[in-house]
């Protein structure tokens, strides 16, 4: 529920530029992040740290007023919590597992009870971003208690040696340029922040005015994109009755399109909030090895990648990058235990699916994708080791024909996945599919079926014995 007041104002707005009010919210809320950005830059670098987090609860608080009115008592309330475990339970698996449970089990009762047919902006939305946050704020916090020797070294970088005060929490918590749908940051990032350490020239401000800009823009450009685009691709058409009267071909085509156009709106917010962070200093990298700063810290998007890319994994590499980032880091990895990376990676996958919500569509996009990467890592493995397909894959005057194959196939079967995710619901998902024969289903199936049949019959055994060394 939006705040009350200049709703009016906004609705007409909305209406005439073709969206809807809570849209346009979310839009000026992230576009709010730069004003924001400027006068904590200009006014409070390197000031005594209580004064920036004040500054960032303050903003965080409004934000989520503008957008959700008292419903921002929702994430008040986990926050309070979680500094209450903390403080009470220290630093212990019990409080790493109380941590996960109760952020985990307060989101799935907010999805359950504000739950449509429908995607709608809401309160949930950013509270997800700030669950991640705060579990990974209380496995921080315990791996701080341990000997450095027995952590990694992306363990120990984030390691909370320290004991957060109620207001760091909640300052990291509702840092105004994460708060609505992200990045994820560490609370050693936001405490480096916080003392005017995020720059690249120590005791000045970060000369990361450009940086922010060139995201600015290029998040404006795919906002613009996305905007034609979707007068003429909508989810609402997939499920149309002259869409299932389309012919077969058609169907595919436009599932292919569509895929690729619907994303945009991610990308879009993820540039634009890159930019706040970025501007402020938060998405500073330190420097690579030619002395020339880095501003990625932040980065949620490769662009380049995600849009020249003709492989699944290369696409998953570059599309939401620190949520990846996070699960990789306090899930996949902490399942080591379990000796059996896929089933890790089956669980990690589980994790997001139920974090995006309880939808079963959720479910199914996550399992698809499990099944396409596998499929994929079988398929370049086979080329790979096949002197056939390798000396047909290195002819430079077919490798045009072969990216525009792999590209049509890539963005097919991407937006295949994304029909449940996007769909939510079991009879919408099921009509497109049964509309194109569950074609994504039997082809992926068939194919990690075959595939070890085929590497039997075209791969030399010598070629085999050599990757078993």
């Amino acid at each position: 529920m939006a705040v009350a007041g200049s709703g009016w104002s906004l609705a007409r707005l909305a209406e005439a530029l073709g969206s809807s009010e809570q849209a346009l919210r979310l839009i000026l809320s992230i576009l709010m992040g730069y004003p924001f950005a400027l006068f904590q830059r200009y006014f409070l670098f390197q000031k005594e740290a209580y004064l920036i987090h004040l500054y960032n609860v303050f903003t965080g608080l409004s934000i989520a007023y503008f957008n959700f009115g008292m419903q921002f008592f929702h994430s008040l309330i986990c926050v309070l919590i979680q500094f209450l475990i903390l403080r009470l339970m220290g630093r212990t698996i019990t409080a790493v597992i109380t941590t996960f449970l109760f952020q985990m089990i307060y989101l799935m009762a907010g999805y359950y009870f504000t739950a449509t047919e429908h995607y709608d902006i809401k309160w949930t939305m950013p509270h997800c971003v700030l669950t991640l946050k705060l579990i990974g704020l209380a496995i921080d916090y315990y791996d701080g208690g341990k000997d450095p020797e027995f952590l990694t070294p992306e363990q120990r970088r984030f390691a909370v040696r320290g004991v957060p005060t109620l207001l760091e929490v909640s300052g990291f918590s509702y840092f105004y340029g994460a708060f609505m749908v992200g990045p994820q940051f560490s609370m050693t990032d936001y405490h480096k922040l916080a003392r005017g350490e995020m720059t690249d020239v120590p005791g000045q401000r970060p000369n990361s005015f450009m940086p922010a800009l060139k995201r600015l823009s290029l998040g404006l450009l795919f906002l613009v994109t996305y905007t034609l685009s979707s007068l003429y691709i909508s989810d609402e058409y997939l499920i149309s009755d002259d869409y299932m009267e389309k012919p077969f071909w058609f169907r595919c085509g436009y599932i292919l399109i569509w895929g690729k156009i619907i994303l945009y709106k991610y990308v879009t917010c993820w540039l634009v909030t890159e930019g706040v962070c970025i501007l402020v200093g938060l998405g500073y990298n330190g420097k690579d090895q030619n002395g020339k700063p880095l501003w990625n810290a932040c980065a949620n998007m490769k662009v380049w990648l995600y849009e020249t890319t003709p492989l699944f994994t290369g696409t998953i590499a570059s599309f939401n990058i620190n949520t990846n980032a996070w699960v990789a880091r306090y899930i996949f990895k902490r399942l080591k235990f379990l000796g059996n990376k896929l089933l890790s990676q089956a669980l990690a996958l589980f994790f997001l699916a139920i974090w995006h919500g309880l939808h079963s569509g959720y479910l199914v996009c996550f399992q698809m994708e499990l099944l396409i990467v596998i499929v994929e890592r079988q398929a370049m493995n086979l080329v790979r080791d096949s002197p056939l397909l390798s000396t047909l894959a290195s002819i430079t005057v077919l490798r045009p024909i072969f990216y525009v194959l792999q590209q049509t196939n890539h963005w097919m079967f991407m937006g295949y996945s994304l029909v449940p995710f996007c769909l939510f619901s079991w009879d919408k998902w099921m009509k497109v599919y049964r509309s194109i024969y569950f074609f994504g289903h039997v082809l992926f199936f068939t194919l990690l079926l075959v595939l070890p049949y085929i590497r039997r019959l075209i791969v030399p055994r010598k070629e085999k014995l050599k990757r078993a060394e």
